[in-house]
């Protein structure tokens, strides 16, 4: 794992007040119902350590963008209704995450009882990484465990401050599971190692591109982006999506990739629409032939079949962006397919959260991958071979 970091197994938790920093914030409807589960779920086998250690766990983590005071909105009750049900016990919900009433709290907490704070970004402490807040979450607890790879991108109080004023700190097994993975496949993969990359915008991606394009054997361009890199070739590209300040950058990496003697798959065909409306009228033609003033919305199938046949030999995927528009079905079946193409492969599969662990769920192949990541900003930012500030934080192993 990353610079041989302290986790959950180094330390002794018996008897210990455990605060867990875990990433909660998952999609609610109207209704305030949970509609996907996965990052609760994901910081279970954490969480169950603890509790059969004999350990109290003190669960914190955010939801949602409040603005630094309370809103029912985004408080974090359902999730620990949920939280009780995937444990089968009963989880303790603290009106707010520090102060009086939570210490008093944790101070009546017996070995194995689990507890989840109110939201973390009620409080403008937390974003700040400020001392005085930090001191008070570090004040509930003997030990601290980050679990919450989907914010360890952020230095916040929760994941960076609190580090410097609790006795110990570690990974918990979500953490140490997506660094040993995405960084794994990175810095030492199976080969041939074949990089899909989708999404709207190559400007999003640049750091994602340069680092995984100097070690992977294939990259498949597809989404939005793919049109800023038919534009640079000369191609007209009607009113598709593109970026114009990117056109240099998208010619170099092409070039480079080909005088490495990368491949370099773009689409060869795609779904066009006279307009974004839904239900706007739409047809399939050649990358060539997209008519002035229609958009590109999906990759067609063509080239489906083309990015199918480029990882069938693949021996390591690594996924992050949609192929187009999927949240419309009209526009999803590119990116569907490229799901079903992956999980098909007889590779090592990695996927990068956000929309594309979003495909792969509505794909029904969540079973068929070998690593959903829970962390779409966070994973990008290791993927450009970037510091996480969450990780940063933790001590390294005594060896």
């Amino acid at each position: 794992m990353n610079l041989h970091k302290q986790t959950i197994d180094d330390l002794t938790l018996a008897g210990k007040r455990v605060i867990i920093r875990a990433d909660f914030n998952v999609p609610l409807d109207d209704s305030l119902q949970i509609t996907d589960d996965t990052r609760i779920r994901s910081t279970l086998p954490t969480i169950n350590r603890v509790v059969d250690d004999g350990g109290k766990v003190i669960l914190c983590s955010h939801l949602g963008r409040p603005k630094s005071r309370f809103d029912p909105k985004y408080s974090l009750a359902p999730i620990a209704k949920r939280l009780g049900r995937l444990l089968g016990k009963n989880v303790i919900f603290a009106p707010d995450c520090v102060g009086p009433a939570v210490e008093g709290l944790v101070a009546k907490m017996s070995p194995g009882d689990v507890m989840l704070l109110e939201n973390l970004r009620f409080h403008e402490g937390e974003e700040k990484n400020d001392e005085s807040f930090s001191k008070a979450l570090a004040a509930l607890g003997d030990v601290y465990i980050n679990d919450a790879f989907g914010a360890a991108h952020r230095a916040h109080a929760s994941t960076v401050g609190i580090t410097k004023f609790i006795p110990a700190s570690a990974a918990g097994f979500l953490l140490k599971k997506e660094i040993e993975y995405l960084e794994g496949a990175v810095a030492n993969p199976v080969r041939p190692f074949v990089a899909i990359l989708g999404g709207a915008k190559v400007s999003g991606k640049i750091g994602v591109i340069e680092n995984l394009g100097k070690r992977v054997d294939k990259v498949i361009i597809g989404g939005g982006m793919a049109f800023t890199f038919l534009k640079a070739k000369g191609l007209e590209i009607g009113n598709s999506l593109v970026e114009n300040d990117m056109l240099d950058f998208a010619k170099g990496i092409e070039d480079h990739a080909f005088s490495r003697g990368v491949k370099f798959y773009l689409p060869v065909d795609c779904v066009v629409a006279a307009s974004r409306e839904p239900g706007a009228e739409t047809k399939i033609v050649p990358v060539q032939e997209i008519p002035k003033g229609w958009y590109a919305l999906d990759i067609g199938p063509a080239s489906v079949k083309l990015f199918r046949e480029a990882v069938q030999n693949a021996k390591t995927i690594l996924w992050n962006g949609p192929m187009g528009v999927f949240e419309i079905d009209a526009y999803a079946r590119g990116t569907l397919s490229v799901a079903h193409a992956v999980a098909d492969a007889y590779a090592l599969t990695i996927v990068g959260g956000g929309e594309t662990a979003m495909a792969i769920h509505r794909a029904g192949e969540s079973e068929n991958i070998s690593f959903i990541s829970t962390g779409g900003g966070a994973a990008l930012e290791l993927l450009e071979g970037k510091q996480l500030p969450g990780l940063t934080a933790l001590p390294e192993r005594k060896d």
